[in-house]
């Protein structure tokens, strides 16, 4: 059975940091594009970052995340991370992470799959 599940998330301060987990089961995360999507209470879902499956690995990142966040990926344990850093009230969502064909121009969101049950992040002091 294929499936990601998101970990990761909880409660931090502003200016605080999280990396968030996604890990993988039924398949190897490494041959896919894999993006991250959060989706706060009352806003539509937004693609925050997303990391190609190609060769060099091209990364994407919202403008109002870049400077702040960093995807990765541990091929050895089949997992990608998104460090956050800098940590700001409006970021609180709900974080899922998707597989997807292309972070070119963004991830797009009809076109993601395997959503999982998403973890939460709530910045507040």
């Amino acid at each position: 059975q294929v499936q990601l599940v998101a970990s990761g998330g909880g409660l931090v301060q502003p200016g605080g940091s999280l990396r968030l987990s996604c890990a993988a089961s039924g398949f190897t995360l490494n041959y896919y594009t894999i993006s991250w999507f959060r989706q706060a209470r009352g806003k539509e879902r937004e693609g925050v970052s997303c990391i190609s499956n190609s060769s060099d690995g091209s990364t994407y990142y919202a403008d109002s995340v870049k400077g702040r966040f960093t995807i990765s990926r541990d091929n050895a344990k089949n997992t990608v991370y998104l460090q956050m850093n800098s940590l700001k009230p409006e970021d609180t969502a709900l974080y899922h992470c998707t597989t997807g064909p292309s972070c070119r121009p963004r991830p797009l969101l009809h076109l993601q799959s395997n959503w999982g049950q998403g973890t939460q992040v709530i910045v507040s002091s």
